[in-house]
């Protein structure tokens, strides 16, 4: 029983770190056909470039921990209004018996007590929440006034599932489609624009990593080691010192089509797959086009999905590539 027991959590262990090595490349890929954009557009130096990439690639975590911080800041906030409550002069029902069970969210609990986050908030001050500012006390109001922050606090049922459950919705509806959040992280950091969709899933992978009486002390990181950096700057380098060889290699590929009438993007989505294929030998072909449709959705359209898919396709049957 104990040597079933070990497999069971080592492959469970495996399975977690497979997804967040898949999270992480996916939006390595991401940011270096966004610096290829960059450099299309103002071609510098490859060593200036690499470290520019590397700086926006550090910029997704500081996004990362700014909407944690949104996080328990609206159950910092819901501490402060049963406190309010309580010292009321004339009180009522719920003031004097407040329901905690918002507060008392297990999910919330282990965001705040998470050492990384307390690490990097007491190193950068400005991700913090003011318990008083605008948009916080706006939408924590509206998650209040919901139907389903309502029925969630009429459940007596208590367990981490649930909590988990609401929370990560709470986070779709708040925070990844709240437009007001939007406009904030623009005015904070411009580049956090295009990156939203990075941390929101590195958000949602991290509220559903979590587990029950297990506080999770280590949180997502885009280059988790070495070898993620590594593979972030070799596919840049490799893919600009490749550049009009895999131009080639797509112009041959083309049927009654100009290379020039390629959108921008689309090329540069393709130059960067193809990189990926003739010098990442280990990962399969299929996986390699897989992600990369992955990324033009997020760039292009759904044309362009089947456009480079189509490309890729042709290119890896010609070379054999499995």
């Amino acid at each position: 029983h104990v040597s079933y027991f070990q497999h069971f959590f080592l492959s469970l262990h495996h399975l977690i770190k497979s997804s967040l090595k898949m999270l992480g490349r996916r939006q390595i890929r991401e940011k270096v056909v966004q610096t290829l954009y960059s450099y299309h557009q103002n071609p510098i130096k490859t060593d200036v470039l690499e470290k520019n990439m590397f700086t926006e690639i550090e910029k997704i975590y500081y996004l990362y921990i700014y909407q944690l911080n949104f996080l328990v800041a609206l159950k910092d906030l819901a501490e402060r209004q049963i406190e309010i409550g309580k010292n009321k002069f004339i009180k009522t029902e719920e003031d004097l018996n407040p329901n905690m069970k918002f507060v008392n969210n297990q999910v919330f609990l282990q965001l705040d007590q998470n050492e990384e986050r307390l690490s990097f908030n007491s190193k950068h001050k400005k991700y913090q929440w003011d318990l008083h500012d605008e948009l916080l006390v706006k939408t924590f109001q509206r998650i209040v006034a919901s139907k389903r922050y309502q029925e969630y606090m009429a459940e007596e049922s208590l367990s981490f599932e649930e909590d988990q459950k609401f929370v990560g919705k709470l986070f779709l509806k708040y925070v990844a489609e709240n437009e007001d959040f939007h406009e904030r992280l623009e005015e904070l950091e411009l580049s956090w624009a295009d990156d939203f969709h990075i941390s929101n899933s590195m958000i949602q992978k991290t509220i559903g990593f979590m587990k029950q009486n297990q506080p999770s002390h280590t949180l997502i990181k885009m280059l988790k080691d070495e070898e993620d950096r590594h593979f972030a700057k070799k596919l840049l380098l490799q893919s600009i010192s490749h550049w009009e060889n895999s131009e080639k290699k797509i112009e041959e590929r083309l049927e009654n089509w100009d290379l020039e009438r390629i959108s921008l993007m689309d090329r540069l989505i393709l130059i960067t797959a193809i990189t990926e294929i003739d010098n990442f030998p280990l990962t399969p072909a299929k996986v390699i086009i897989n992600e990369y449709i992955e990324v033009s959705k997020v760039f292009a359209t759904d044309r362009s999905q089947i456009f480079v898919n189509g490309i890729l396709d042709k290119y890896t049957k010609d070379i054999s590539r499995a």
